[in-house]
């Protein structure tokens, strides 16, 4: 842990919303691998934009060409993804933007450590279970890695070899295999409005 540091007051969350005129949320997708949190984290991010507010997307696979390069895929590797994403999402839900992570996130405790963190600092965070089937998305497999999990190529796959628990109360639930990715969307964006986290 580091030693001779010391945190310097920024401005406060609520100076922020009065400056930007948005306040700030986490919409944490999570799923198995093609549920489709990507796909619909992309046109969330998408519509947000057109509407005017101001948004960004945490993308697993994208996030592991950077930030959490140095990560594999074991369980504490895995829990140490999920920390640092959590504690990146918080920054942006505290600059008064609409944080879009799309994560597999298997582990409960992870992703209530990750509401935690939200909680304690008064930012709200929205979780959605991106659910499909795991027969669907081993037949949509855009990337070949259920294949791979099958034949015991890829070790420690979610859904396979390694658990998914999925959520038990999430914000939000919805069925990519019944559900358009726009209507998927969509629900996300109706659900903000109502609970007033973006005008």
């Amino acid at each position: 842990m580091a030693t001779n540091i010391t945190w310097h007051e920024n401005l406060t969350h609520d100076e922020r919303k009065e400056l930007t005129k948005q306040g700030g949320v986490t919409v944490w997708l999570t799923g198995l691998s093609a549920s489709g949190k990507s796909t619909i984290g992309c046109a969330l991010e998408q519509s947000l934009l057109q509407r005017g507010n101001n948004a960004y997307r945490l993308d697993g696979d994208n996030i592991r060409f950077g930030l959490n390069k140095d990560l594999g895929f074991s369980e504490d590797d895995r829990n140490e993804n999920i920390r640092r994403i959590s504690e990146v999402s918080k920054l942006f839900a505290d600059s008064c933007s609409v944080a879009i992570t799309s994560f597999i996130s298997p582990y409960r405790e992870e992703r209530r450590k990750a509401r935690e963190l939200h909680n304690k600092d008064g930012l709200p965070f929205v979780e959605v279970y991106v659910d499909v089937p795991i027969e669907i998305a081993e037949q949509r497999d855009p990337k070949g890695l259920y294949k791979k999990a099958r034949e015991g190529i890829i070790k420690e796959f979610t859904g396979i070899s390694a658990p998914y628990e999925a959520p038990e109360n999430p914000e939000l639930h919805v069925h990519t295999d019944k559900q358009t990715v726009e209507e998927s969307a969509k629900i996300i964006i109706d659900y903000l409005l109502e609970k007033k986290l973006i005008k």
